[in-house]
């Protein structure tokens, strides 16, 4: 039986490590509550999970104890791939990838259905959810730690004050809600902001990869000028004969049309 691991302070002590603000980096050493959010993540069911952002390993270790059958970290900070390290017991189970995230295909790390579950760094989490809702590779579920601004902005319905491109594009995707808080104070050291969880399920039919391109055109545009009526926003995408065909009146303003909505505006946009 392999010896009980040292404390997440103490390995961090030990190693010299402390947070870069560069990397957003804000540790989540409460094992309480890192396996909680992996109970809410899961079950697994002998699949694997890709961690983005492990840090010194707080929710890697939870991860390692439930059912997941691989648990691949990318990690673009290499002080702490020692460290990381030490969380391995030879069975195989843990996969570490020191590289940067946004640049990763995650396709090429692992085979099959695959979750993704981190506490993304603050400054890159906004693009690194567009990549997985948008991109090639399609995880099955994901839990992720975003600012608790961002996670609102997430789940917002239309005519909410965080309503925007980032929900159209996770809610035209996925099935989205925030499934846990957490204050500042459970990170080290304490962000600014609180925090949340949101956990996202694709949807069984997600729109193809030409629909997504042109939806990301039009909600970049219409949410740009997000004040401006959509056949101002959206003159240069075809303005007020756009939004005729997509059946959306040309004088309404981004915030309140559905993502239904901006759905039909990608569409009749074409190619």
């Amino acid at each position: 039986m392999s010896a009980p691991l040292p404390s997440l302070r103490d390995q961090l002590d030990a190693h010299g490590l402390t947070a870069k603000k560069s990397f957003g980096q804000h540790f989540l050493l409460d094992l309480n509550v890192t396996r909680k959010i992996v109970r809410l993540a899961g079950p697994f069911e002998g699949r694997s999970v890709i961690e983005v952002g492990p840090g010194p390993g707080g929710l890697t270790r939870a991860l390692l104890e439930s059912d997941a059958d691989r648990v691949v970290l990318v990690e673009k900070d290499p002080r702490f791939v020692p460290l990381l390290q030490e969380l391995d017991d030879g069975a195989g189970r843990l996969v570490i990838v020191q590289a940067d995230a946004l640049k990763v295909e995650e396709r090429t790390l692992v085979e099959g259905p695959a979750h993704l579950v981190s506490n993304l760094p603050y400054n890159v989490g906004t693009p690194l959810l567009i990549k997985w809702l948008t991109g090639p590779w399609q995880p099955c579920a994901l839990t992720l730690m975003f600012q608790k601004e961002v996670a609102e902005r997430v789940v917002a319905g239309v005519g909410d004050d965080a309503y925007g491109r980032l929900a159209v594009i996770a809610q035209a995707t996925c099935e989205a809600r925030i499934v846990m808080h957490l204050p500042a104070a459970a990170f080290t050291p304490p962000p600014k902001v609180a925090s949340a969880v949101v956990h996202l399920v694709p949807h069984a039919a997600r729109p193809d990869d030409a629909l997504l391109k042109r939806l990301e055109r039009v909600t970049a545009a219409a949410f740009g000028q997000r004040r401006k009526m959509l056949r101002s926003s959206l003159k240069t995408l075809g303005g007020a004969a756009l939004c005729e065909a997509a059946g959306i009146e040309p004088d309404a303003r981004a915030e309140v049309v559905d993502v239904a909505g901006f759905l039909r505006l990608a569409a009749a946009l074409g190619g």
